[in-house]
């Protein structure tokens, strides 16, 4: 049996229905009859407006959705899906009003590759610091052993601060500290961390800097996998630690880093010795120094000994030498002394001055004079010619 349609029992109260309440009353019905929902498609004929929201198409072999993501939800993904990736997305069915268009108010949306669209940007990225060679192991640059100034780049309000502050007073409190406030996430995060970054190239004779924060989801510590604020780690000028609050992924400031520490404490354990490890260091170094310079004057001692020795050796036989020269010169001497040649029977005539008289003219006749012999003086008197 054919049933007639009714032309006017479908019509309104007032008569016939407006455009506008045609789409509310379809708005109503399918918000209601259908609540949001997990969609998969690919991404088609995507546009980012200047209000920050998101309109594309999400499509299969069959059929098409209109979408729009509005910037209070997009903001959160790490970059906007190209056209042809297949994502997931999680979103309210509605009706534009306006248009009269079927759509899809899209919350969340999630790339259907391994780790969405957080792990395409981040390998995207990564790539982009590989090909300027900023995560070449061999330009990490060693840590100092004993700092005298480190800088932290990190919220002022965090955690993170506190314990980098405790854990470099306990273990090394003659260290100088530079705080340099900065946001760590949300929107501005970025520019807010490169700006900090920037300003350790201007604080004199630091020797090396922590950056990062405590830890928090994926969304949160996202900043830190900024190409960006990787490149801009990559640019200071001392060694970097980095310590973004997580122990098992790594991020790109991890990879550019000159060391990554899992957490803020540990990177000021990394960036610090211990006084109590320095200081039994330095004893242990004293005792060793101590026991070298004892072994050390012990061998001198030895050493100087034996060249006393020697030289003590040496120099009796020099004298004896000398002494045999001596006797031998003494003895030619002796051999022409005055004395020896009195001796054998001679004598020496001297005035009363001492000059010794050699010439008969110096005898007058009865001149005075002292004649040396061999054993005394003998007083004279010269003669007077007897003829």
């Amino acid at each position: 049996m054919s049933h007639s349609l009714d032309l006017f029992g479908a019509a309104s109260p007032e008569g016939a229905w407006t455009v506008g309440e045609v789409t509310r009353q379809a708005r109503a019905v399918l918000e209601g009859g259908l609540g949001p929902l997990w969609v998969r498609g690919e991404v088609s004929g995507f546009k980012a407006w200047h209000s920050g929201h998101w309109y594309f198409a999400l499509r299969d072999r069959t059929a098409q959705i209109r979408c729009v993501m509005f910037q209070k939800d997009n903001r959160r993904l790490p970059a906007p899906p190209a056209d042809g990736t297949q994502v997931f997305v999680f979103g309210r069915p509605t009706v534009w009003e306006e248009k009269g268009e079927f759509r899809l108010t899209v919350i969340e949306l999630l790339s259907t590759e391994r780790g969405g669209l957080w792990q395409l940007a981040f390998e995207k990225a990564k790539a982009a610091l590989h090909k300027d060679g900023l995560l070449d192991p061999a330009r990490k640059r060693p840590l100092p052993l004993y700092p005298g100034r480190l800088a932290i780049v990190t919220s002022k309000d965090g955690a993170a601060v506190r314990d980098i502050i405790a854990v470099t007073h306990r273990r090394w409190p003659f260290l100088e500290l530079f705080v340099i406030p900065t946001k760590v996430q949300g929107d501005g995060a970025e520019e807010a961390i490169c700006g900090a970054l920037a300003v350790l190239g201007r604080i004199e004779r630091l020797d090396v800097a922590i950056v990062g924060r405590g830890g928090g989801s994926r969304e949160d510590l996202w900043s830190f996998n900024s190409e960006r604020v990787a490149r801009a780690v990559a640019a200071v000028p001392v060694p970097v630690i980095s310590a973004v609050g997580h122990e098992t992924d790594s991020t790109l400031c991890d990879l550019v880093a000159d060391h990554r520490a899992p957490t803020p404490s540990a990177a000021a354990e990394a960036a610090t010795p211990d006084r109590r490890d320095v200081l039994a260091d330095l004893g242990q170094l004293g005792a060793r120094l101590a026991r070298g310079l004892g072994s050390k004057s012990q061998r001198v001692t030895q050493r100087l000994d034996r060249t006393l020795d020697r030289l003590g050796g040496a120099a009796s036989l020099l004298l004896e030498r000398k002494r045999h020269q001596l006797s031998a010169i003494g003895g030619r001497l002796d051999a022409l002394s005055p004395l020896k040649i009195l001796e054998r029977g001679y004598s020496l005539a001297r005035d009363a001055e001492g000059r010794v008289l050699k010439r008969i003219a110096q005898f007058p006749p009865g001149r005075a004079f002292r004649l040396r012999v061999s054993d005394g003086e003998v007083a004279a008197r010269a003669a007077g010619d007897e003829s």
